[in-house]
Order: structure tokens, then sequence, then C-alpha cells
């Protein structure tokens, strides 16, 4: 009976991990390079709109992009290309298609006809999509930024502009020193003629949702105007990127920052095109990404990039799947940011208390964070927290001196000290967390409530050590919390007070067998003991032993004073639990 229950829990787990990594929706993306995923060999900040497109999504869907730069329809056929794509979309797969920048090229192994032989690929894509239960989504071209005249020959030399990517036409090439000033506009001349018809129409002959990108982006660049609208695109001065020495003046190709705002009203449009998609929908101010589909690589820069007292208003900020080792900093003028994580989003570092800094001085316990948070009103979600040094020691994941903060379902790794809730006359609150470590790990001056939170020993020690003021109403409380450890951990305490002062409550909590009867440690300051407050409310678990509790701890009658809003309102009637991470009026 034992073997066949640990069997049946071992699959339950199993499948439960395989239900939460398998994407809900797959999106396949095939199309041409303003589509394309592009190379991140070197500073490369190209773009193409498609690439940027997961960081308006949720996790349930999966971009997966197969634009590639320099193809059209035919020569994505030819090239086994869409063979790949088409053997792996599944029953309610998305293909989204877009070509024509390239099938209007002379070049006879990219060249097709509107009308004819781009409308028989693009319904050969539609079809076979079809075919395997997936759905088909028609995009026509974007625009390129022409300002200049519609005579054919400047036409013809607009178009040779979108090969000057190294290796499809090195004839293309278009630096940024030495060219001849060509007069521009105020209205956009059209270069795409009747390739933007043919996915119009093919989309109405068959059924299929079609999405106007060469209206959108139309409406956009010629809004912009001549000057402006070269901030969307690769128009990059001589000597400032190291990837383009000679820079590069692209009227094709988007730019970082033109890709990520073409992509926000690509997705606006897709929902509305394509209804099922728009519960997948979100719009963050930036998104961090290692792969190059965001707004920065590193999580400091999208901080940095926030303005200062941004007042009355959330910046929010999406940091995409991936490990970033780097120290962060939230300093304090970057107020109200919302820092969301999507699954397997880690901030990490390595420094510890003995660690040596650059003056071959100890980093110290406060200097050894991997994230210090000094602005008030930082809402963070779905991230993890990690100082990755080790047991060597103090060796903080997260430091916290800032007030209204708001943690949802983060994590918080590392050994000794791994959270340290550092502000004085800060309030704090953690829902849905995990929290784990060894000794202190966590401890400081807030006022800190945890909500529901997962609280797990790795080793023997302290579980708490607040320093709570002198007068201050509340230290930690801990609200319907599991604590667990590592197999073969025991005699771990509550707490043990770092001040006098110290206080800490646990309600309701579920405590394992690793809690040491006792209960609480007076850390050898036996005149704590009358300056301490530390007490428990129907603690569950085989560690919830209040008859063998020292008797300078409490067992609470009643939960009168100690309910969440009552902790946390302060004078300004802060409620986490109530009112989320919206932003509130706040008196300052």
């Amino acid at each position: 009976m034992k073997h066949k229950l640990t069997l049946l829990l071992g699959l339950f787990f199993l499948l439960s991990a395989f239900k939460a990594d398998k994407p809900v929706i797959t999106i396949f993306m095939i199309g041409d390079s303003t589509m394309a995923n592009k190379s991140l060999t070197g500073e490369n900040p190209e773009r193409g709109w498609g690439q940027m497109l997961p960081g308006y999504l949720s996790e349930e869907i999966r971009v997966d992009n197969h634009a590639v730069n320099g193809r059209s329809s035919k020569s994505f056929i030819d090239e086994g290309r869409w063979e790949k794509v088409i053997s792996q979309v599944k029953k309610g797969d998305y293909v989204f298609i877009q070509f024509g920048h390239n099938d209007e090229k002379s070049d006879p192994k990219r060249y097709t006809a509107p009308g004819s032989t781009f409308d028989e690929n693009l319904k050969r894509f539609v079809n076979e999509t079809r075919a395997k239960g997936g759905i088909p989504v028609l995009f026509n071209s974007i625009v390129r930024r022409n300002f200049g005249t519609a005579d054919g020959n400047a036409v013809a030399q607009a178009i040779s502009q979108d090969d000057i990517q190294k290796g499809v036409n090195p004839d293309a090439t278009r630096e940024a020193s030495g060219q001849t000033v060509i007069a521009e506009g105020d209205k956009l001349i059209d270069t795409h003629g009747a390739y933007l018809d043919s996915p119009r129409n093919v989309a109405k002959e068959l059924g299929v949702a079609f999405v106007d990108m060469n209206k959108i982006t139309h409406d956009l660049v010629e809004g912009m105007g001549p000057v402006e609208s070269k901030k969307l695109f690769m128009w990059v001065p001589a000597n400032q990127v190291a990837a383009i020495p000679k820079g590069r003046e692209d009227n094709t190709h988007l730019n970082v920052y033109g890709g990520r705002i073409v992509s926000g009203l690509a997705m606006d449009a897709i929902a509305k095109e394509v209804p099922e998609l728009s519960k997948y929908v979100r719009h963050y101010d930036f998104v961090v990404a290692q792969d190059g589909s965001g707004d920065f690589f590193t999580v400091q820069e999208a901080i940095d990039a926030v303005p200062d007292f941004r007042k009355n208003i959330r910046t929010t900020i999406l940091v995409r799947k991936g490990v970033y080792k780097e120290k962060i900093v939230v300093p304090e003028s970057k107020i109200n940011i919302s820092l969301i994580g999507q699954e397997g989003a880690i901030l990490s570092y390595d420094d510890y208390a003995q660690k040596k800094n650059c003056f071959g001085e100890e980093k110290g316990t406060s200097g050894s964070s991997s994230c210090y948070i000094y602005a008030p009103d930082f809402y963070a979600e779905n991230i993890t927290f990690e100082n990755s040094s080790g047991p060597v020691g103090q060796a903080v994941a997260c430091f916290v001196s800032a007030d209204r903060v708001y943690f949802k379902n983060c994590r918080f790794l590392g050994f000794q000290d791994t959270l340290y809730t550092y502000g004085k006359n800060c309030r704090q609150y953690y829902e849905d967390c995990y929290i784990e470590g060894t000794v202190d790990f966590i401890f400081g001056w807030s006022t800190a409530v945890f909500n529901r939170c997962h609280i797990h020993s790795k080793g023997g020690g302290y579980v708490t050590a607040p320093s709570t003021d002198q007068g201050q109403k509340y230290g930690y409380v801990f609200y319907d919390c599991r604590l667990t450890a590592d197999e073969g951990v025991q005699d771990v305490y509550l707490s043990r007070p770092w001040r006098s002062y110290a206080q800490a409550v646990f309600i309701r909590c579920n405590l394992g067998k690793h809690i040491a009867p006792a209960g609480w440690n007076n850390w050898g300051k036996k005149e704590a003991e009358k300056t301490a407050f530390y007490a428990e409310y129907e603690s569950t678990g085989e560690g919830a032993n209040p008859k063998a509790r020292v008797p300078f701890s409490h067992q609470l009658k009643n939960l009168k004073g100690y309910e969440i809003d009552s902790i946390l309102i302060g004078e300004d009637g802060w409620n986490p639990v109530k009112n989320g991470n919206e932003l509130l009026s706040i008196k300052r």
C-alpha cells in the first residue's frame, strides 16, 4: 500500500509538472526580416516585430518564431523551412503568416507575382495549417519608411534596402556616412503595391483572420513624420554601436524601440481579429529578456530607465524566463515599480559577508545582498531572489528597506540571512511566497506580514531573528504558513531576539516536526525574555507543542488587533490584501 501511494504521488507530481510546463497554445511565425527572430551576435540592435511579441503575451502562449531574413514565400518553401514548421503544428496552434517584402524582388529565387504565385503560396500555408487542425492568420507587410518620391527608381531603391543584412545582398549596404541627402516630404510613398492586397484577398476568399500591418505601421510612421519616425528604424550614427561602426540608414528594419512599439500595436490588432487570443494579451512598460525579445537584456537597465518619482502610476516591468546574474538596486527615486516575472525568472548573485570588496575589505552582511529595494510601493510577482554563494555564512538574497512593499508568489533562496527586512518603520507584505534558509533566514527591523507562505529550513538554526524597535506595535506576523525542513533537520527554533524587543507571532501555522518543542530561544539574553513578544495561535502539525513552549512565550486567546489590515494600515490606509498592487492616493 505504501509503495502504491508513493507511485501515485510520484505520478501526480509528474503530471502536475508536465501540465505546468506544457504551453496551452503555440504560435508559429513565418515571414521575412521584419518579423524575424534576429541573431544577437555582437551588439546588433535590430529586431523584427515578431521577435518582441512574447513580451505582450502571458505564459500560456509559446511563440516559435521561424521568420528569416531575406526570405519570400517562395524561398521559405523551397528551402524546406515551411515543411519543418508544418510538421510541428498541432490542433489549436496558430500560424502567423507575413510575406511580401521579398516576394517583390527581381531575384528569381524569391520573386512571386501578386494575384498569382504569391497568392498560391499563401493559400498553401493556410490550407496545410488547417489540415493539421491549426489556425492560420494572415498579415501584410509593414511599411518602409519612404518619405521620398514616387518615381520608379526611388521605389526600386527602397525595395533593395530590404537586403541590407550581410550575406543577403552585399550591394545593398547603406552606411550612415558619405550618403547623398534625399529630400523627404510629409507623406509616406507606398512601395508594396499589389503585394499588400494578396494577403487580404486570400483571407477573404478562405475565411481567414487578417491583420493589416501596413495600415497600422503607415499610421504610426506617417503620424510621427520624417524626423521622429527614424527613432523606429535602424538609423544609427557612425561610431555608436560596435556591431555597425560605420552606422546605418535603414528604412526597412526596426530597432529595439520600433520593434516593441509595432509589436504592441500588432498584438492589440491580433486580439481584435482573433478574440480567442485576447485573454492572453499583456502590456508592460518595459520587458527584460535575455533572448533579445524585450527592451533590455538586464533587470538593472530596466530599473534605471524608470522615470524618477513617477507619481500616481505604476511602471510595469516584465522579466522573462532566465537566470539574471546581476546585483540589483532599486533606488529610492524609482517609486511605484511592479516587477513581474514569467516562470523561471531568477535574480541571482553570489556575494557573501566575508567576500572582499575592491578595497580588500569584507562586504559584511548588508553588503552581501543580491537585490536591494529602497523605493516605496514596490511590487514583485513570480520572481525568484537568490543568493547563490552557498553555505558560507551571512549571504543575503533580498535586502528590503522600503515602505509598502508587496511580494506575491516570489521565492527567496539562500542559507544564512536570506531575507533582510532592513527598513525601520517600514511595512512589507509577503503572499504565497517561498522562503528558505538555515540560520536567521528572515531577520530585520521591519513590520512584515507573511500570508500563506512556505517557510523551509535547510539546516538547524532559527527561522527568524527580528530586531523590532522598542515601542513598535508589530514585528513579524505569519498567517496560515507552512513550515518544513530538509530530511534530518531538527531542533529549529521559530525565533531568537536579535534585538531585545523582538516580536514574532505565528497564527494558524502548520509546523513540521523539525520545530523544537521549546519553540523559542532567548539567544542567551535572559533580559530579553521580559521585552520580546513571541506568540502562537492555533498552531498545527507535529511541531505544534504549546505545553512544552518556553514560559516567556504566549498562546493567544483570540486575534483581536492581529487582523492583517490592522497591522499594515499605518497612517495612510495601506491594505495590500484588499487592494492588491493597485496604486492608491498615498499620503507622503
